[in-house]
Parts: structure tokens; C-alpha cells; sequence
């Protein structure tokens, strides 16, 4: 699994969160981002094409995978914002309190082992008035859909890098102590069990 994950996982990732249906859902959200950015999973920067250099000075990446973060440092060439990228050791944010405008999250707390905690850390950097914008997959409305993202996630973490099919997305960041302040939720195109997408801001 060690070539896996380091050789062959970065790129199916890549290629399935980079998707059309993804991409679209992705320019819903990150456009709304300003001042100091921090992306929390910034991977392969697949978020980089949608920030609006009007309004974002800089975009600070946090992402445990080196082999991510080399496919990220070329999107980010390409772009007119600078980004810089900082350590997440000990599972914590390398920054200050308070020290982001925004947080930008997508795709990314399914395989945060404890989301929470992530979620928490987050709130610290964020500024007061700063908002948290995601766009999620995880837990569906729909019973027959829930009880295959149950029997599938077992199977479905050590082959997409930690991924789970059945969080409750909304219920962690309430938990990490976010209040909600938009919620848009809705199946995209693709397997039930693995499309069904929570998009929206917190504070």
C-alpha cells in the first residue's frame, strides 16, 4: 500500500476531485473567499483557478501529502495570488490565532481522522467576523443510500487515502463550535453513496 498511497493515490485523487460535476460545485464556493486565505487539504490546488485576485492577497496551503503539494505548487504558478504552504505537525495548524480572513475546506474533512479537533484548530486561525466556506460529501437524506455508505466505508478508506462516505458534515462543524450561516446540500452526478455534497459558510 506504500506505493500506493505515494505514487498512484495522488493522481486517482487528483483526477476524481477534479471531475466536472466537482469542479462546478468547487466555483460556488471558493469565489466568496477574501484577504488572507488558509486552505485547509490544498492538495493539487484544484481551488486555485476559482479566488478572485480582487479580493484575496495571499492563500496560505496546509496539506500532509508531499506528493499533493508538488502537484499544487504547479497550479499555483500559474495564478496571480501568491501561496505559500505551512507544516500541519502534531495535527495542528503552523499559525497564529486569529490570523486568517477565510478558511476554504473542500473535499477535505472526509479523511481528516479527527475532523473536530481539525474543525476546532480551524476556528482558532480564523479571524472574528472570518468565515469558514466548504463543500463536503458525506452523509445522505436518503436511508437505502446511508446503509451502503455504511457498509462501504470500511472498505473505501484504505483505498482513497482515509476517505469517509458517512459523515455528517453540518453536525461536526456545529460541534467544533461554528454557528451555520448558509447550507445548500444535494446529490451531484455519480453514485448516490459518494455524491451526495454539503456546501455553504460558517462563523
Amino acid at each position: 500500500m506504500q506505493l500506493y498511497d505515494r505514487y498512484i493515490l495522488p493522481h486517482l485523487i487528483d483526477f476524481a476531485c477534479g471531475m466536472g460535476e466537482v469542479m462546478k460545485a468547487r466555483a460556488k464556493v471558493v469565489p466568496q473567499a477574501q484577504g488572507r486565505v488558509l486552505e485547509i487539504g490544498i492538495g493539487s490546488g484544484l481551488n486555485l483557478e476559482f479566488y478572485d485576485p480582487a479580493h484575496v492577497s495571499l492563500i496560505v496551503g496546509v496539506d500532509p501529502s508531499a506528493e499533493m503539494q508538488h502537484l499544487g505548487r504547479e497550479r499555483a504558478a500559474r495564478i496571480a495570488i501568491p501561496v505559500e504552504m505551512i507544516a500541519l505537525e502534531l495535527n495542528q495548524i503552523q499559525a497564529a490565532d486569529a490570523s486568517f480572513d477565510s478558511i476554504v475546506c473542500t473535499f477535505t474533512l472526509c479523511s481528516i481522522p479527527d475532523a473536530v479537533a481539525a474543525l476546532k484548530d480551524m476556528r482558532r486561525v480564523l479571524k472574528p467576523g472570518g468565515r469558514l466556506l466548504f463543500c463536503e460529501h458525506g452523509l445522505a437524506p436518503d436511508p437505502p443510500v446511508v446503509r451502503w455508505q455504511h457498509r462501504l466505508t470500511p472498505y473505501w478508506k484504505p483505498l482513497a487515502g482515509g476517505c469517509h462516505l458517512n459523515r455528517d458534515i453540518p453536525t461536526l462543524i456545529e460541534t467544533a463550535g461554528f454557528t451555520l450561516g448558509a447550507l445548500s446540500c444535494g446529490y451531484l452526478k455519480g453514485p448516490k453513496p459518494m455524491t451526495y455534497v454539503y456546501s455553504g459558510w460558517a462563523d
